[in-house]
């Protein structure tokens, strides 16, 4: 009786070895030619596999004004519920003509980084309903005039002193803010596109006119804005 051969089973087997001596040849020669290491295949798949798995999100669409220039925001302030720091760019302010009314560079200097505010809900979390909307840490009302109030850090500006900031025009210390602390100051304006527009955010050089109390009085805020020296300017502000 023939018994049965293994020829086919053992060549195939001879051939499965075969191929895999020649891939052993060939990633060898590979490797040693290139230098490209097989942990190095691996790092490369999983490189891939993770960016295969990443998922960008959509930009939400919003209904703001995009202006263009330098990036501009307005701070939150102690009395806000809400910080508002919206970002937009603005056309650069021209020079006042009250900037070049005196030689500022006989007062001493202080570098700041100026930004803006308004009385809204946007900064101060307040509405024209409310019993203390517009109405300053001091108790004067806001004002943009020729001395216009501002906040400041009153460790470093004590309330009631005067600051004059180019582009801007004199600036009264008059209130306070979360987020005004150390050499940041806030400028008051009336609207947010007028921060937006006509400030912003600005690093400059302010020039401090006279030392503050710590008191400052509506009485005393609209005589310096109602003397006659000034009434020249009154024009030129910024509304």
């Amino acid at each position: 009786m023939n018994r049965p051969t293994n020829g086919p089973s053992r060549s195939l087997l001879s051939r499965m070895f075969m191929s895999v001596l020649v891939m052993l040849a060939l990633w060898s020669t590979f490797t040693t030619i290139s230098g490209v290491k097989l942990e190095h295949l691996q790092t490369w798949t999983s490189n891939q596999m993770i960016k295969s798995e990443q998922v960008v999100y959509p930009v939400a669409h919003h209904s703001h004004k995009e202006l263009a220039l330098s990036p501009k925001w307005i701070p939150s302030y102690q009395t806000a519920h809400a910080t508002l720091s919206n970002q937009v760019e603005a056309e650069p302010n021209e020079v006042n003509s009250l900037d070049l009314a005196e030689d500022w560079s006989r007062y001493p200097v202080h570098r700041v980084e100026a930004t803006g505010y308004t009385a809204g809900y946007e900064s101060t979390g307040k509405v024209p309903s409310d019993e203390a909307y517009g109405i300053t840490y001091s108790g004067v009302p806001v004002t943009r005039d020729v001395y216009s109030t501002i906040a400041a850090d009153t460790n470093l500006f004590p309330i009631g002193t005067v600051l004059y900031i180019p582009g801007y025009g004199y600036g009264v210390v008059a209130d306070t803010g979360s987020a005004i602390k150390g050499n940041k100051i806030d400028l008051y304006y009336h609207t947010v596109d007028d921060v937006y527009e006509r400030w912003g955010k600005k690093e400059l050089d302010v020039f401090i006119v006279e030392e503050g109390t710590g008191t400052l009085s509506e009485e005393e805020l609209v005589a310096m804005n109602e003397a006659e020296a000034v009434q020249v300017f009154r024009g030129q502000i910024d509304p």
